[in-house]
């Protein structure tokens, strides 16, 4: 498998685009559109919110075929808690944009991010389609990348190539999220297309598989999205063998999707509100991966933990009591916590200040691990995220103003 420049449509088959058509507020992109030239088995994985918004109820009923040709998402405003009207709009973005494409509104994905609550202007959605339709390109998708983009700092693209069945296959990848990120299914918006062939029970389980290790185990600020999808559309052009006749086959594509995913939901870790620090948290010795993964993220949620990692204070108690309380059985005399490779508590105890002079250096790097070991067990699990700092609360306390 190799890594290879751009993103989804680095994918044999898609074109891309992304416009300003009078959404945002401050001028930039605002309209991504990305179109397979083939119709394509699809996939999709949404917010486990019950606040829903209408593009994203819209897209989950016109996904239960496990068919789909174009996606077209808005930046700037999130069309949740806007009602029928935003019923409508959501509506109407499908449809029109199936008409300019020439294919049928089902086929058509629908995504928003923004602010919450207010109405989605329909006169800039109405301009800005058949404007994107005209501009589609083939190496557009960093431009679609671009018009997702809310507070985030820089673009989020991944796409990877390998050999199946000695067929060339392609997994890339868009996403988009900085604040309101917290694992409940993606907590932001991605977008994967691939050129292999799939059946869509079969891609909605490696799908399923892919978040549950990458999105699913990130976190900003613990808040979850009334919007965040991830969807992946297959066309189906690299002609590969089915995955039923081998394992060895699915395995492989299973690690292309899982390294796409993974390094956009890494992106959006690094792209967290006001974040200076990125944490690898990684426990190990846990009596099974659920357990494991309950503590990870109990660890990378706590405020406590993420504002001593601002401040580079090697405040290993926060995170024992972060363990704690994640509510699984385990003996706090057998845990051992490590910064990198400098021990910090061996046995549930610290291991004194010289430990925590060594491990406060490391916490004023960009990037560290944080290494739990219950000693329970073989299973592990990793989670990603970031410090807590005064430019997290800058943000948001201004984001609608």
């Amino acid at each position: 498998m190799k890594t290879i420049k751009g993103g989804i449509t680095a994918v044999p088959g898609f074109l891309a685009s992304g416009i300003y058509c009078g959404i945002k507020k401050i001028k930039g992109p605002d309209l991504a559109l990305i179109v397979s030239s083939d119709p394509c088995t699809a996939a999709g994985l949404f917010t486990t919110n019950r606040v829903t918004a209408a593009p994203v109820r819209l897209t989950q009923n016109h996904i239960k075929s496990g068919r789909m040709q174009a996606i077209i998402a808005n930046s700037g405003n999130a069309n949740a808690c806007t009602g029928p009207r935003g019923e409508r709009a959501a509506r109407e973005m499908a449809e029109l944009t199936a008409r300019q494409l020439g294919i049928a509104t089902e086929m058509v994905a629908v995504a928003s991010t923004g602010v919450i609550g207010k109405p989605l202007s329909l006169r800039a959605i109405r301009n800005g389609i058949p404007s994107s339709v005209k501009i589609l390109r083939r190496d557009g998708g960093r431009n679609a990348a671009r018009a997702i983009m809310t507070t985030d700092k820089f673009i989020k693209e991944a796409a990877v190539r390998l050999k199946i069945g000695g067929r060339t296959v392609t997994v890339g990848g868009i996403a988009k999220g900085s604040g309101m990120i917290h694992p409940n299914m993606a907590t932001m918006l991605a977008f994967l297309a691939t050129d292999v062939r799939v059946k869509p029970a079969l891609l909605r389980a490696m799908l399923t598989s892919a978040v549950n290790r990458s999105f699913n185990m990130i976190t900003v600020d613990g808040e979850t999205s009334t919007n965040d999808m991830v969807l992946c559309l297959a066309n189906g052009r690299a002609g590969n063998p089915g995955f039923r006749e081998s394992k060895i086959n699915r395995a492989k594509f299973q690690a292309a999707m899982d390294a796409v995913c993974l390094k956009l939901a890494r992106m959006v870790v690094e792209d967290g509100e006001g974040a200076t620090k990125q944490t690898e948290i990684r426990v190990r010795g846990a009596a099974n991966f659920r357990q494991a993964k309950t503590i990870a993220l109990r660890v990378a949620n706590s405020n406590l933990v993420k504002t001593s990692f601002f401040g580079a204070d090697a405040n290993w108690g926060r995170i024992m009591a972060a363990i704690g309380a994640a509510g699984v059985k385990l003996n706090p005399y057998r845990i051992d916590l490590s910064f990198d490779h400098v021990p910090l508590v061996k046995n549930g105890v610290g291991l004194g200040k010289a430990a925590d002079r060594r491990a406060t250096r490391v916490l004023k790097q960009q990037s560290f691990s944080l290494t739990i070991d219950l000693h329970g067990g073989t299973a592990s699990a990793t989670a990603w995220t970031c410090d807590l700092t005064y430019d997290y609360i800058r943000i948001n306390a201004a984001y609608r103003s």
